[in-house]
């Protein structure tokens, strides 16, 4: 069987973080999301996959090539306009072989369990969901897919659209010339196909900022330590793995779980508490404290800096004594307004001087410099110079 996988939009409520990189190659756990659902496709051994890409498309295909890294075979699909998920699957169609395919996306993380159950045509995977407005909502009878409301505004069902499917080619003609494909889908079944619907066992989103901090400490989840690097003396406790050149220096504590890449320097006397994923080539002054948090690659901390249930994007230096604070925030993301308990978010290439305090619900924008001794809050787009 194939599979086709939709990766070729932005996620514009992910920004920064989207601004120089397509949503599906976000790192959790110091992997880009996509990489997780090519990975349970081979795990089921669905080895023949196209790769829908579209915005900041060489991003995808010079990390994935032509998947022999991970053991598949990748053909890649071009959505030129972000038009809509029928379109982009319908850009795939001459590369689909097999009758019966599967088409999920490419900025989940799902598990190969939920995959297996998705096996015969015209079924879609749900999943129940605390916020289901954010999503499609799955109306169901018996088994069997009523409709699906897209973002309903009022709770009609707590059972979302996973975006998990098992068509075959007639899909294609039914796209015709429409550009959504749940509307493709409700369409279908107002002509009489039958389409059932399964439980998906793990199918985690990211929607907000704040959701990749939740989808990495999901993506956490492995049993047991891997330490590749040198250890000087430091005290490390639980799941932790730290990868190849990295050095750990004296009195540093580390609880996991926690996952540090190549190449780093962590300390001395530096706490990583849990939930952590450090990038490579990364350097983390001493006396710092981290908890809860993505820190991407080539990113520098400088010494006595705390940072908790934060994001900090790639290529970022920070010098001495920053504080990203934690706390209950109101976050604007475009028209809609969220209350949520979290750090501070920061995209690529900042430089951000000593003794700056950012506050919680904090989101810096890429390339932003902030001189020292500076107290910052709120939305600072990209390329911002505060001094």
């Amino acid at each position: 069987m194939q599979a086709v996988v939709l990766a070729a939009g932005e996620g514009q409520r992910l920004r920064p973080f989207t601004a120089n990189k397509p949503k599906v190659m976000i790192k959790v756990a110091n992997k880009p999301i996509l990489e997780y659902v090519i990975e349970s496709l081979r795990d089921v051994g669905i080895m023949d996959i196209v790769i829908v890409v579209g915005y900041k498309r060489s991003r995808i295909m010079d990390y994935f090539g032509n998947g022999s890294r991970w053991n598949v075979k990748i053909k890649y699909a071009v959505q030129h306009q972000q038009l809509g998920t029928a379109h982009a699957l319908k850009q795939a169609e001459q590369y689909v072989n097999d009758e019966e395919f599967l088409v999920l996306a490419g900025d989940n993380i799902v598990d190969s369990r939920t995959i297996k159950k998705v096996n015969r045509p015209w079924t879609l995977a749900y999943k129940e969901a605390e916020e289901p407005s954010k999503y499609g909502v799955v109306i169901t009878s018996n088994g069997r897919v009523e409709r699906i409301i897209e973002k309903p505004e009022e709770p009609v069902s707590n059972l979302v659209n996973t975006g998990i499917y098992c068509f075959t080619s007639d899909i294609f003609k039914m796209i015709g010339d429409q550009t959504d494909l749940v509307s493709v889908i409700n369409s279908m079944i107002e002509e009489g196909y039958d389409f059932s619907c399964v439980k998906a066992e793990v199918w985690v989103d990211i929607v907000y900022p704040w959701d990749i901090i939740k989808v990495n400490d999901f993506a956490m989840r492995f049993s047991g330590k891997r330490v590749a690097g040198k250890i000087e003396q430091a005290n490390i406790i639980g799941d932790v793995s730290i990868d190849r050149n990295t050095v750990v220096r004296g009195n540093t504590y580390i609880r996991g779980p926690v996952i540090i890449g190549e190449n780093c320097e962590i300390g001395p006397n530096t706490v990583i508490m849990p939930s952590t994923s450090i990038g490579d080539n990364v350097k983390i002054g001493a006396f710092s404290y981290i908890e809860n948090s993505v820190i991407g690659d080539n990113v520098i901390i400088s010494p006595g800096s705390f940072i908790k249930d934060s994001v900090i994007d790639r290529g970022c230096i920070i010098k001495p004594n920053f504080t990203a604070l934690s706390d209950s925030a109101e976050i604007k993301i475009g028209d809609e307004y969220h209350r949520v308990k979290t750090g501070v978010f920061i995209g690529e290439g900042c430089n951000i001087g000593a003794n700056v305090v950012a506050e919680a619900g904090t989101v810096i924008g890429n390339n932003v410099r902030i001189s020292s001794l500076k107290t910052v809050r709120g939305i600072i787009p990209d390329n911002s110079v505060i001094v």
